[in-house]
């Protein structure tokens, strides 16, 4: 594919029907600074109305083209409408109940879900977040093993509750006073950019027995858990190399860990298949998932085998939140899940995953920046550099070609942090047509082209 003739459809600035809304709104962005927390980094500079299938419209009707799924969730796009039925199935049954009741569709999503998991995964809980379900899952592997140690990767992200916090080394850890007892972390296997400085473009895994060696030298011999993501996907979209999971499940095994694996952004066809562990040659003692059940509202779960879930009972597990089993997200949970099975997605996402990745690669022949593509499915990153021999991360391009995308119609997720580059991360939803992927490109493409003409150092 190439896009290199398709610039002169674009417009090449903000129509004057933007820049009048945005006057207008000059006093609802005051209030804006005057009352709302900044939670991270600046808000997009437009107010979001309408969102429909791949696109997001702002306050003046103006389209923008999201490749980043919401905040990864709206895997079916935006106001699917199974997603917008389930919840007005909802609205005239039952929206929330006491934490200790169940309703119909809690007791459905479980069996539905179940029915997609091998045996060894067939005991559920529904919660909210990410963070919830790595908080469930890490209560269990403690009171299981009754250890308190976890380890996780220094590129992990799984969320911002204490123990997932405890264990996300990525970013947003200083300032907040210490973690829980117990957490550490192993180099993330960075394929592009070795951690331990031993390999360079193939991982041998020697940073997996490294990383095993310090924590043996820093064990209290209170073991519990590793939590990992199949794919780092707020790290960079690293990809560990093959064989690296069934050799992580083997140290747990050997210490007597429990293996947590983190599919918040993987699971549900997201990179080709239902769950990323049925093409990593194992089953995880506790699977955890988030963004993509819900369908962009929050819904996440917590699954495990029979055995860890009835000696954990036995023991007294206690998770209890005002919002556990509810049944207005679980309802769309079953919408979901039946959109998902019943066109296919998984194998649609492979197909659009690998239409985009042949996109992106071209790109790369035409901009020395581009120094790597990578990922899955429809889960791929895009590492900039200042040239391809030193890798030397790019961040002032990456910044400025993200804002040139978002103002020519292209939403894009970009992560610069120390020692991890700077990196898009661009997962649009399942349902993404071939003519929006092209768009998308043809986008990035401009945008490229323009901000790569001027000096950004």
């Amino acid at each position: 594919m190439d896009f290199s003739d398709r610039d002169s459809t674009l417009p090449t600035s903000a129509p004057a029907s933007e820049t009048a809304a945005a006057i207008d709104s000059e006093t609802l962005w005051q209030e804006i600074d005057k009352h709302l927390i900044r939670y991270g980094g600046s808000f997009a500079p437009m107010l979001i109305a309408r969102a429909r299938g791949t696109y997001l419209y702002d306050q003046s009707g103006r389209s923008i083209l999201d490749f980043t799924s919401g905040q990864m969730c709206a895997t079916l796009g935006h106001n699917h409408p199974a997603v917008v039925e389930a919840i007005h199935k909802a609205c005239e049954g039952v929206l929330h109940l006491y934490s200790g009741m169940l309703s119909p569709s809690v007791v459905e999503l479980a069996e539905m879900l179940c029915q997609m998991l091998p045996l060894q995964l067939q005991k559920v809980l529904f919660v909210n977040t990410g963070s919830e379900s790595n908080e469930v899952a890490l209560r269990m592997a403690k009171l299981k093993t009754e250890g308190f140690e976890v380890i996780g990767l220094t590129g992990s992200w799984h969320g911002m509750t204490a123990a997932a916090s405890s264990s996300t080394y990525l970013t947003a850890r200083k300032g907040y006073g210490p973690s829980l007892p117990g957490t550490m972390a192993i180099p993330t296997p960075n394929c592009y950019r070795c951690p331990i400085q031993h390999c360079q473009t193939k991982c041998d895994m020697t940073c997996l027995e490294v990383g095993f060696s310090l924590v043996d030298s820093q064990s209290v011999g209170a073991y519990a858990a590793v939590i990992v993501e199949p794919v780092l996907s707020a790290g960079g979209v690293i990809v560990p190399p093959d064989g690296y999971f069934e050799r992580l499940q083997t140290l747990c095994r050997d210490r007597g860990m429990l293996l947590i694996l983190d599919e918040a952004q993987t699971a549900f066809g997201r990179l080709g298949s239902l769950f990323a562990f049925e093409q990593l040659n194992i089953v995880p003692d506790i699977l955890t998932l988030s963004k993509t059940l819900g369908g962009g509202l929050p819904l996440a779960a917590t699954v495990t085998s029979a055995e860890i879930e009835a000696e954990c009972h036995e023991k007294g597990f206690v998770y209890y939140t005002s919002h556990v089993s509810d049944p207005l997200p679980a309802e769309v949970g079953l919408a979901v899940l039946r959109v998902l099975t019943t066109e296919n997605l998984a194998q649609r996402s492979q197909e659009m995953g690998d239409y985009l990745r042949a996109g992106l690669l071209e790109l790369q022949t035409r901009y020395e920046a581009i120094g790597d593509v990578r990922g899955k499915g429809l889960l791929l990153g895009v590492e900039l550099v200042k040239d391809r021999d030193s890798r030397l991360p790019h961040p002032k391009l990456g910044a400025a070609v993200t804002r040139r995308c978002m103002e020519i119609g292209l939403s894009m997720n970009i992560a610069t942090l120390p020692g991890m580059g700077s990196v898009w991360r661009i997962a649009p939803p399942l349902t993404v047509t071939k003519e929006e992927l092209d768009k998308g490109l043809t986008i990035l493409d401009q945008a490229l082209a323009e901000c790569t003409d001027k000096s950004y150092g």
